[in-house]
Order: structure tokens, then C-alpha cells, then sequence
């Protein structure tokens, strides 16, 4: 590991302890050095435009921090453990290549507020693309919802209930992602305050131009309290990981109910053979791996946003504890959006079995029909209840059409305003 940016002199550092400090810092800096670049190249134009650096100084480093940004894309740079994080990583880089204008870089910052904003920039592309993905599987539910208006069983308690529809269940999931993209957007627009200029947590006795930094890094304000970009660090995280946990519950829903569609004893859905697995000793299974492990993924994500909780029971300033909260977010992350990246086209693929839907009816899901029919008659609805139960219905008079049919209440199958759901979905 090349030198401690805080080593002290005549101070020995033990490797064993060293390397506990440091943990996976060098790995999980992979994720977001490039953050870390672009607040730097802005750090260093604002110290340029407070007379700290020159223009050429200015120049120089930008274009060092433009070079190193390449070299780590291309590979002929790689964060391991020659570095003790990202963020000496980039400085080191900085003063081999320039000598005492690389040593300049760090004037009026912390690694605190380097952390702070690199997180800041990476969570708000997260979100971004959280938001996207939820709104591409709304746009999937409503697209089918509007094509494939089926009678399908209808189930409460996991027992058979009432008449339903596809078009109902792509539509109930289409309103839930809608609601999932504006939470995204929402968690976005929340954390989309700029922390750089904070230093470590007290500001610095130079005339940071921290309005400039905000607006070059694209963030809608600045943080101002230098006590509160500290204390926000994690829960800004967790605010993002409720979002995804959101999107990842419908996700668990969906994909349960895609685990028992599958099954022989319902067969209404077939998944394509992509989706699906073989056995390693059974010859006759195709499994729905894919679909498990998609109603799994909220478990990934509760456990990192428990283990950001956790690491919150603090007093105000900066800890060393917060160094966890990266491990927890990346996971969250890396493991929710590949799940929802799989589910757009997994929804575009999968057929419903005609058959098997119409055989999933029996004649008490009419008996609610009978009730409220027997009530607009003028029968108080606990009456017409009871004779409804008394009465079992003739499969004869079992339509399940034209039950979706008189289902008029909006947002029923003859009303299920899809338009509304298109429009919002537009809007977002």
C-alpha cells in the first residue's frame, strides 16, 4: 500500500490493523471512483475561481483527472490494494503525475465530503435507472393488459374468490410500478443536494464557491449545514434503498404469483425456456429458478437497508462506522436493479394457457354477482348475502364474460382505466 494520505511521522502502522481500517474499500470504490473524478475536476475549478490554483494549475489537473478516468476504463489503471481507497487512489495519481500542484487538490476538503458527494452522484443514476426500469414494466403490464382482457380465477386467501381477468392483474401491477417510478423520482429529488465544500462536517476558512460546484455537478441545491451533510449520510441512503424496497416488493408479489401460475396444479402460465432451469437428477423438471430468485431479491435488499439502520445509532459528526453504509448500498443496488433489469422481458414473454384459465372457475365465484344483484333489486345487501350463500348457482348460468362484463365499479374489469394509468404513466 503506498503512504497513508494522514500518516504521521514516526508513527508505525501495524498491516494487521491497517488492512481491518481499510476492510473493502479499495473494491467497493470501484463502484463510484468515477464520481469521485467528476467532484474533483469540480473541486479543483472551484479553487481556480477562488485564486487557489492557477489556471494553469487548474488545467493541469482536469486534464489528469480527464486521463485517469480513461486509463480506469480502459484497464490500464486498476483501484487494489496499492491504495488504501478511491480517493487517495485519485490523489496519488494526481502527484505522480504533477508534483505540488497534484498536493493542491485536497485544499478545503475532507474524504468526508469527497464520500459524500461520489455517493450523492452515484444514487442519483441509480435512482435514475430505477425509475426507468420500473416505468418500462408498467408500460409491459399496460401494453398486455390492453391486448389480453382473459377471465381468470380470481383468488383471496389463496382460495378461489370471485371472477377476474389478465387485463386486471397486468393492470393492478402496471399502477404499482407507476407508483414505484414516482417513489424513485421522489427519493431523487429528495437526495439531489450537493454535500461538496462541507469538508468534514464544519466548513473551511475559504470562500468555497460551493453555489459554482452545485451547479456544475448538476445537483438542484446545495447542502448548507455542514453538520447536517454529515448527518445525512445514510439516511439519504436508506431513503434510497426504501425506494427500490418498494419496487422490489411488488417484485416478490409478482413473481409469487408467477410461481404458482407455473405449477401443474394451476398451469395458467408458461414461462419461456430461457426463464427456467433444468434438474440435476430429475430428467421430466423444467424449474422457475429465475422467478425464485426474483421473489428473493427484497431479502437482499431488507438486509442492507437493517445492516444502514443499524449503523446509524451515532452522535452527530463524522464516525468511521458510516464507512460500512457503501457495502450495504451497493449490494442493495447491484442485486435489486439486475433483478428488475430480467423483468420487462420475462412480462413480454410469458403465455397464459387459455385452457387451464377456464377450467380454474367454479360456481360459487358468482355468488358475490348474485348478491349485489338480489341488492339492486332493493334486498338489503346482508339478505341478499345470506340467500346468495343458501342458493348455489347452476353451472348453466356460470358466465365468467359476462360477469367481467357487469364488473362496472372503475377500475373493474369494465372499467379498468387504462387510460388513466396510460396518462399517468406519461406524465412521470
Amino acid at each position: 500500500m503506498s503512504d497513508l494520505l494522514w500518516q504521521k511521522p514516526g508513527v508505525q502502522v501495524d498491516p494487521r490493523i491497517q488492512a481491518f481500517l481499510a476492510g473493502d474499500d479499495v473494491v467497493l470504490d470501484r463502484e463510484f471512483i468515477q464520481d469521485d473524478i467528476t467532484a474533483s475536476a469540480a473541486h479543483a475549478r472551484g479553487l481556480a475561481r477562488i485564486g487557489i490554483l492557477t489556471a494553469t494549475e487548474c488545467d493541469d489537473l482536469c486534464r489528469e483527472l480527464g486521463t485517469l478516468s480513461e486509463d480506469l476504463k480502459s484497464g490500464a489503471f486498476v483501484l487494489d490494494d496499492r491504495f488504501e481507497d478511491g480517493h487517495s487512489a485519485i490523489e496519488s495519481r494526481l502527484v505522480e503525475r504533477l508534483g505540488d500542484t497534484g498536493r493542491k487538490i485536497h485544499t478545503g476538503r475532507s474524504r468526508n465530503d469527497q464520500v459524500l458527494v461520489a455517493t450523492r452522484l452515484w444514487l442519483k443514476r441509480k435512482l435514475g435507472e430505477l425509475q426507468a426500469l420500473c416505468r418500462e414494466t408498467a408500460d409491459v403490464c399496460l401494453q398486455r393488459a390492453e391486448a389480453e382482457p382473459l377471465p381468470m380465477p380470481g383468488y383471496t386467501h389463496l382460495q378461489r374468490a370471485v371472477v377476474s381477468s389478465t387485463a386486471m392483474w397486468w393492470a393492478g401491477f402496471a399502477e404499482a410500478f407507476i407508483d414505484n417510478a414516482v417513489r424513485a423520482k421522489q427519493a431523487h429529488d429528495w437526495i439531489d443536494a450537493n454535500p461538496l465544500g462541507t469538508a468534514a462536517g464544519y466548513g473551511v476558512n475559504l470562500p468555497l464557491d460551493r453555489e459554482g460546484s452545485t451547479k456544475e455537478l448538476g445537483f438542484a441545491r446545495m447542502q448548507v449545514s455542514p453538520i447536517y451533510a454529515q448527518l445525512s449520510r445514510g439516511k439519504f441512503e436508506i431513503a434510497a434503498v426504501d425506494a427500490l424496497g418498494a419496487a422490489a416488493l411488488d417484485l416478490r408479489r409478482l413473481a409469487w404469483d408467477l410461481s404458482l401460475f407455473t405449477t401443474a396444479e394451476f398451469g395458467f402460465v408458461n414461462l419461456p425456456a430461457q426463464y427456467t432451469t433444468g434438474s440435476s437428477i430429475m430428467p421430466n423438471k423444467r424449474n422457475p429458478d429465475l422467478v425464485e430468485l426474483l421473489r428473493a431479491t427484497y431479502a437482499s435488499i431488507a438486509a442492507s437497508r437493517t445492516e444502514l439502520e443499524q449503523l446509524l445509532s451515532l452522535p452527530s459528526g463524522y464516525h468511521r462506522d458510516l464507512q460500512f453504509t457503501k457495502g450495504a448500498l451497493f449490494h442493495a443496488f447491484g442485486r435489486g436493479l439486475g433483478a428488475m433489469a430480467l423483468l420487462p422481458d420475462l412480462l413480454r414473454g410469458l403465455e397464459w394457457n387459455t385452457e387451464r384459465l377456464a377450467k380454474g372457475f367454479d360456481d360459487g365465484m358468482y355468488a358475490t354477482d348474485k348478491a349485489v344483484e338480489m341488492a339492486l333489486s332493493g334486498l338489503p345487501f346482508r339478505e341478499a348475502y345470506k340467500q346468495a350463500a343458501a342458493e348455489p348457482l347452476p353451472r348453466a348460468g356460470a358466465d365468467p364474460q359476462a360477469s367481467l362484463d357487469a364488473r362496472s365499479s372503475p377500475g373493474g374489469a369494465a372499467a379498468l382505466g387504462l387510460a388513466a394509468l396510460r396518462q399517468r404513466l406519461a406524465a412521470g
